[in-house]
């Protein structure tokens, strides 16, 4: 099981840092991302990173504001969010790959859990 934590409610231009810590099983050799849907908008790709966190991906809207991480000695991947915008407005939920690599949460699939809301005012 996957639970993201950290949302809440932050002004323009302030951060966050969102983790996900996964029970039950080990996520320390799959791939895991991040995905978010804002109200009345599909899910949307962030942010990805490799079994051994030596690749990342980020989506473009994100690039050089939000960075993926994790520690797989516990079992669990953070989003630190900088610089945070009202349109990055969403619920943020922890996406787990099929497999080392992430070929499928860059595409919304894979599994996750319950997610957590991050709301940005202006």
């Amino acid at each position: 099981q996957l639970q993201a934590y950290g949302g809440g409610l932050v002004q323009a231009g302030g951060s966050l840092r969102l983790s996900c810590v996964a029970s039950g099983r080990t996520i320390r050799n799959l791939a895991m991302g991040w995905i978010r849907q804002a109200p009345g908008k599909e899910r949307e790709f962030v942010a990805a990173i490799s079994f051994s966190g030596s690749s990342t991906y980020y989506a473009d809207s994100v690039k050089g504001r939000f960075t993926i991480s994790r520690d797989n000695a516990k079992d669990t991947v953070y989003l630190q969010m900088n610089s945070l915008k009202p349109e990055d407005t969403a619920v943020y939920y922890c996406a787990a790959d099929i497999g080392p690599f992430y070929s499928e949460i860059v595409r919304l699939r894979g599994s996750w859990g319950q997610g957590t809301q991050v709301t940005v005012s202006s």
